[in-house]
């Protein structure tokens, strides 16, 4: 069902704007509309143009509690505004001082990460680091070289070069080491390594002992300084921990106290004249209930004014649509939502959707056994994760399984229950001048052509909600539809059940008087409508595309109809699937392979349930909806979440 909505004006002194809010507002849906452009007939108005105070204290509560395990604390909501504001404030103080303290450890950490990874690739070298770096009459040069350099850089160490290089760690690329080198003859040999690409690496003087003795240290302060951290971060736990409830309790408070604070850029100030005080304007839609209640609780608050404008939507356009539907149906909301929300003057067809979605997938997957599958499955995902999709599989299961009864099936085995009315596979029926065609064929088509009388209805109350002459009377879809397409299904009907059908006569008045409306409908509808508009495009041209237009309405009545077909064609190879599943585990043997009957059963209910669940919502979206529903209605947002969508 469809909210009916009322426009509010709110109104009062400028600073009791935070008040109203909080006392009244936040117990009602309101859909805020912005004050300045609605309200454009009112003088001096002025925007607010203050700083949310309450952004940044919700932001660090924010980022506070989600440091807390979830479940860990209670919520505390009895702190005033004052003591949440003192509480964030120390509790920031705390925490930024602890994270200085671990933002120091976290950099001591780093260089000594630094540090490990230089000297790692000297690992095997067997020196005294601190004595090699402070040799009176020798130079140590630590570095690497590529691969290719080295095999040279040896030909000149065993020939005519005077130094010592020692190798450490090589891989696929380079070679690290250090050489020695004479005082005297450091500038001869740093200028051949240096034409052999030697790059120098500049190690600490302060390392103790050779590389891995330095290694192992630097490993030893690195988890000290693990340590020091651990031991910071226990510590903003415990302070987290020790302030959860009232923390959690300040979120809840903030979120409510910056929500009516965000208020302010859908409202308008306005001064009258030399008065002393600033006013506050909001505006915008709320459902009349809430409206009623609303109106009984300001009532004796002299500082609160509203004004209630009933037909507001002829002169400032539609109000939004706000569903309310039982919890039962809410989960086809989102079938609604992906099509297009009703206009608020149009019929909400979620309940519809609900009972036909579930009835034709039940029938086009009709198996007790992979129903309650369905059912159970979908049930637990609804509850557990609330998953819209869940809750409509679910349903359809409960449908599924009782046309699993009336067919006889179960997990594939027809053999197991007795079927409550016919067995799709096997059920013929003979048809005047058809023959013999399958009966579930038959049901669908009749069934379908119930829909297709029943959403000409809709489309009708619908027409007639609008003010809409045209498809209220001539449309395919009005009067003159309903009669034409009524008095085609009741023809064939008689026809083929037996019965004597109507003469030409009555074929002549209701057949063809609505196609003489189909054809004249704009001109009757002008006439009736005492708009004397002339047709622009001449009567000729007019004609022929009025020819064309009944062409295609015949057309879609007949391809409307047939649509339904894939109904019985799905119960059919349903049926037909599942015998070729029992056949392959060898189930027609008597000996089946259940782990095959288990697998299939799963393929199938995975995949062919998906397809029929999407071929159902076709039907619904483009034989049914296509009749009767627009969906051009604007979703229904509270000011609660307001300042999100602005």
């Amino acid at each position: 069902m469809i909210v009916k909505m009322k426009f509010l004006s709110i109104s009062g002194p400028r600073i009791d704007i935070d008040r109203v809010c909080d006392v009244y507002l936040s117990k009602y849906e309101m859909q805020l509309e912005n004050a300045l452009t609605e309200l454009k007939t009112t003088n001096n108005l002025l925007p607010f143009a203050e700083m949310n105070p309450y952004k940044e204290p919700l932001t660090k509560a924010e980022q506070f509690t989600a440091l807390l395990p979830e479940g860990s604390a209670r919520m505390d909501v009895s702190m005033t505004e004052q003591e949440i504001l003192d509480l964030i404030r120390d509790v920031n103080r705390d925490y930024i001082q602890l994270q200085e303290q671990r933002e120091l450890q976290k950099k001591k950490q780093e260089i000594l990460r630094e540090k490990l990874n230089i000297l790692e690739p000297f690992l095997p070298l067997e020196l005294d680091l601190y004595k090699a770096m402070r040799y009176k009459y020798m130079k140590v040069r630590f570095g690497r070289i590529s691969v290719d350099y080295y095999k040279r850089l040896e030909k000149y160490l065993f020939e005519d070069l005077d130094a010592v290089f020692q190798e450490g760690i090589r891989n696929e690329n380079y070679v690290y080491g250090c050489y020695f080198v004479s005082n005297i003859d450091a500038s001869k040999v740093d200028s051949v390594f240096n034409s052999l690409h030697f790059e120098r690496i500049a190690l600490s003087s302060d390392y103790m002992g050779t590389p891995a003795q330095a290694c192992e240290s630097l490993r030893s302060d690195m988890e000290e300084t693990e340590g020091e951290i651990a031991k910071i971060d226990e510590r903003i736990e415990e302070l987290m921990m020790r302030q959860g409830s009232r923390l959690l309790g300040a979120r809840k408070r903030l979120e409510e106290l910056s929500n009516n604070f965000d208020v302010r850029k859908m409202a308008a100030r306005v001064k009258e004249g030399d008065a002393k005080e600033d006013y506050y304007i909001l505006c915008g839609w709320m459902g009349e209930d809430d409206v009623a209640s609303f109106l009984e609780e300001i009532k004796n608050d002299p500082r609160v004014f509203v004004v209630v404008e009933e037909d507001r939507e002829k002169f400032f356009g539609d109000p939004p649509t706000k569903l309310k539907n039982p919890k039962f149906f809410k989960p086809f909301e989102m079938f609604i939502r992906m099509y297009g929300l009703p206009a608020h003057n149009e019929m909400d067809p979620t309940m519809f959707v609900a009972l036909t979605y579930t009835f034709i997938f039940g029938a086009m997957f009709g198996d007790v056994g992979q129903g309650l599958c369905l059912f159970i499955g979908g049930g637990l995902l609804y509850l557990i994760k609330k998953i819209n999709l869940a809750g409509i599989i679910s349903v359809a299961g409960i449908f599924s399984t009782i046309f699993g009864f009336l067919f006889g099936s179960v997990f594939g085995f027809e053999d197991v229950l007795p079927a409550l009315w016919l067995r799709p596979v096997e059920a013929m029926t003979n048809l005047p001048f058809i023959g013999q065609l399958n009966t579930v064929f038959i049901v669908a088509v009749a069934f379908g052509m119930g829909l297709n009388i029943l959403v000409i209805i809709f489309q009708i109350v619908n027409a007639v909600r609008n003010h809409d002459t045209e498809n209220i009377w001539f449309s395919n879809n009005g009067v003159a539809g309903l009669v034409f397409y009524g008095f085609l299904v009741l023809t064939v009907v008689l026809y083929m059940t037996g019965h004597k059908v109507p003469g030409n006569i009555m074929m002549a008045i209701f057949l063809g008087i609505p196609i003489l409306l189909f054809l004249f409908k704009e001109p009757l509808t002008n006439l009736v409508d005492r708009n004397h508009r002339k047709i622009q495009e001449g009567k000729g041209m007019f004609l022929v595309q009025g020819f064309f237009e009944l062409f295609e309405t015949m057309l879609s009545y007949f391809s409307n109809t047939l649509s339904y077909v894939r109904i019985g064609a799905f119960a059919v190879s349903h049926a037909a699937i599942m015998e070729v599943v029992l056949m392959l585990s060898g189930a027609h043997l008597g000996d089946p392979n259940w782990l095959g009957v288990v697998v299939g059963n799963a393929i199938v209910c995975l995949l062919e349930g998906l397809i029929v669940g999407i071929q159902v919502l076709r039907l619904e979206y483009y034989e049914m909806f296509s009749r009767f529903y627009k969906g051009s209605g604007r979703e229904f947002h509270p000011f609660q979440n307001h300042h999100t969508e602005v």
